[in-house]
């Protein structure tokens, strides 16, 4: 990032990495917003519990526009189809500047909430009747310009989408601004990664399996760019979805994927809520990882993922705020373990073994699996990764009398009060006591462009 805090030192009365608590830290900040382990005595004190920012590998972020505008009965049982159609009206809307002026309001909130990278699955590409605009990547540029002008770091997905169904039927006209043939989209690939940066990673998303017909897949995964870069899919997200690919592909959509894909440590499922035993494990041991939603999950009502059994089985896993009905690292972990407290009715289900603490389980998990989605050096306060760091507020009542055992459960689970006093992303301070250096601009705009799309 160019505007890093460039050769800065500064102390932590506690640092937590993912293998522990770590006492009077000293780290420095390069002019590339990078960590090296400093030897300085001196510095500036950031606070007494430091923790590394955490990765959100889910975000569709138009939708945070429309968050609370689908709760309302419908004529049948609502479902995660029926919430769809509420969407698609409302991603007709959204042209450049506003996914841009959305964007950037949405990041900003991730920030002070702890997010300090993002991965942006978007297939937001066209126009409204699919004709691409005069520069066709402008809707990813759009997303591009609104991370960093919040300062927060980014892994583009742009999505390829196909077909409307299982069946290979022709994208509906509401689907229309989403698609791309296969030499399309990894042309708009190839434009994009020129882009890259130390904030910036270019990644492949396919949509799901019923919009990405099984030859444009095989053709994508052959490319050149799909053997480095971080690849994400949405599977197993609903009932319906299952069936309909048992129907037609005669298998479940994760016994289908494995058995057509080499899934690996690139890969990330995103969602895979209903899984068999096998395929528990058979994920688990890929190395993939299972990127988690738990409250638009729970919104949405998709199920519950098998949390437990996948653990054991070692599996990866990160966290993402999807739909953006909240965005809190705190709530998707809370709810992820609370979920499963109300599935098996019984407590501390993360934590795997006796002692072990359910908050620390899940944020390293979290930490790890997100890192690992993302395809950049992130996730933990170590050598040569990126400066992203979290400072909780040490005056909050929510944080008193907490020690190293007790504080990140406490964090996770003492209360509903914003605890994130402070974010650095990239090596420089994008949050400084609860507030953003760009706050009231980007919600002024945001706010006028709400506004406009409320009166159309």
């Amino acid at each position: 990032m160019s505007n890093s805090t460039g050769g800065s030192h500064f102390t932590a009365t506690r640092l937590w990495r993912t293998d522990g608590w770590q006492a009077d830290a000293a780290l420095e900040v390069d002019a590339e917003g990078r960590l090296h382990a400093s030897k300085a005595d001196a510095g500036e004190s950031i606070g007494q519990w430091v923790l590394p920012g955490m990765p959100n590998l889910h975000s569709h972020a138009f939708q945070r526009a429309m968050a609370g505008l689908a709760e309302r009965k419908g004529r049948s049982d609502d479902s995660f189809w029926s919430w769809r159609e509420t969407m698609y009206a409302f991603a007709a809307a959204i042209g450049p500047d506003e996914l841009k002026a959305i964007a950037a309001q949405l990041y900003v909130e991730m920030l002070k909430a702890g997010y300090t990278h993002v991965c942006e699955f978007h297939y937001l590409h066209h126009q409204p009747d699919g004709t691409p605009y005069a520069q066709p990547e402008a809707m990813s540029l759009a997303l591009i310009e609104a991370a960093r002008e919040a300062g927060i770091g980014l892994t583009l997905l742009p999505v390829l989408y196909i077909s409307g169904g299982f069946d290979g039927r022709a994208l509906s006209p509401r689907q229309r601004r989403f698609g791309h043939d296969v030499e399309g989209y990894l042309r708009l690939l190839d434009t994009l990664r020129r882009h890259e940066g130390d904030d910036l990673r270019i990644g492949i998303a396919l949509h799901s399996l019923r919009a990405v017909p099984e030859q444009a897949m095989r053709e994508v995964l052959a490319s050149d760019i799909a053997k480095t870069c971080p690849i994400h899919i949405h599977i197993a997200e609903q009932v319906g979805e299952v069936q309909d690919c048992l129907a037609t592909r005669g298998a479940r959509p994760v016994e289908w994927l494995f058995a057509h894909a080499d899934v690996d440590a690139r890969w990330c499922l995103v969602h895979a809520t209903h899984l068999t035993e096998a395929e528990c494990g058979q994920l688990a041991r890929s190395g993939a990882v299972a990127g988690l939603c738990p409250t638009t999950e729970a919104n949405l009502g998709d199920g519950l993922f098998p949390l437990a059994d996948y653990q054991d089985a070692g599996g990866a896993l990160g966290i993402g705020s999807d739909s953006h009905i909240s965005i809190s690292p705190v709530e998707e972990l809370r709810w992820l373990e609370y979920g499963q407290r109300l599935q098996t009715r019984h407590r501390n289900i993360a934590a795997r073994h006796e002692g072990d603490s359910v908050g620390e389980t899940l944020w390293r998990a979290a930490l790890r699996g997100g890192a690992q989605a993302s395809g950049l050096p992130i996730g933990d306060l170590r050598e040569g990764a990126r400066a992203d760091l979290i400072v909780l507020d040490d005056t909050s009542p929510l944080l008193m009398a907490r020690d190293e055992r007790s504080l990140l459960d406490s964090f996770l689970f003492a209360g509903n009060t914003p605890l994130v006093r402070d974010v650095m992303a990239g090596g420089r301070w994008q949050v400084r006591a609860f507030q953003h250096r760009d706050e009231q601009r980007i919600a002024e705009r945001y706010r006028a462009t709400v506004a406009a799309l409320a009166s159309r």
